[in-house]
């Protein structure tokens, strides 16, 4: 296990790479979760790619930091650790939450971005009443409260009828996340808003969306697509909020293909 102290907190990473000649891809993952949802793709691409993975402030094994905090905040984060790590440019996928923080860091530091991934994301993601009554419910009854509706929004029925121990683990790992720090990250989204900054994204840019994300619906997620000047846009197939668990191959065959491309 590797940890840094960034900005005041200490985050947990880790870095993959067997040559310094390989391209870059940061994974950044989504609210109530921590890198090892990343596991199934880093098994179908890390031959190929430099691949870091961290759990953002309040998850995982990272601390919880100074509350409350941004988006931006949770970019600036990730900006210093890939000084840490002495990463200069990368391509960048960001899923769900991450899929926010890796626009936020594009608009800080668009000199670190080679090409973008956004993953089952878009740029506002709810509205202030929604996260407002799941911060309000977390707050007063813990994560347990909505994890059975969480994981219908990450998981197919197909998912839910046939992986039954996945489902069980992945259920663990957001009941086991920090309540500070998943609320803190839910009051960040709901104060966080890129439609004004999509349009000058001027990056080679991947939108997915799982066929069946109740989260962040495919509609959603199109849309964010269309502000982005020359986006390219898919729709994995059998899948819900969390493709690198779910469809681990379709994903890594579209990033593979996006990052390859000239």
């Amino acid at each position: 296990m590797a940890f840094a102290a960034i900005n005041g907190t200490v985050v947990h990473y880790e870095y993959l790479t067997e040559s310094k000649s390989n391209p870059v891809l940061v994974l950044v993952n989504s609210l109530g979760t921590d890198f090892r949802i990343w596991l199934p793709l880093i098994d179908e691409l890390a031959e190929d790619w430099s691949i870091l993975v961290y759990d953002k402030r309040g998850h995982g094994l990272s601390d919880l930091g100074t509350v409350p905090y941004s988006i931006e905040d949770h970019a600036r984060d990730l900006i210093g650790l890939l000084k840490h790590v002495g990463v200069k440019k990368a391509a960048f996928c960001g899923l769900s939450v991450g899929g926010l923080i890796v626009q936020s860091l594009y608009k800080l530091k668009p000199e670190l971005v080679d090409k973008l991934i956004l993953c089952d994301t878009a740029a506002k993601v709810g509205t202030q009443e929604s996260w407002n009554t799941r911060i309000a419910t977390v707050k007063e009854k813990g994560l347990e409260a909505i994890a059975d509706a969480v994981m219908k929004v990450w998981f197919t029925p197909d998912f839910h009828a046939k992986r039954k121990a996945d489902l069980s683990g992945y259920r663990t790992m957001l009941v086991r996340q920090s309540v500070e720090g998943y609320v803190a990250t839910c009051i960040a989204l709901r104060e966080a808003d890129y439609t004004e900054d999509a349009p000058k994204i001027a990056v080679p840019t991947l939108v997915v969306v799982g066929d069946q994300d109740g989260s962040t619906p495919p509609d959603l997620v199109k849309a964010t697509a269309d502000l982005i000047p020359d986006a390219e846009f898919e729709i994995i197939k059998g899948c819900g909020h969390i493709p690198c668990v779910e469809q681990p191959g379709q994903l890594a065959e579209l990033l593979a293909d996006f990052i390859n491309e000239d």
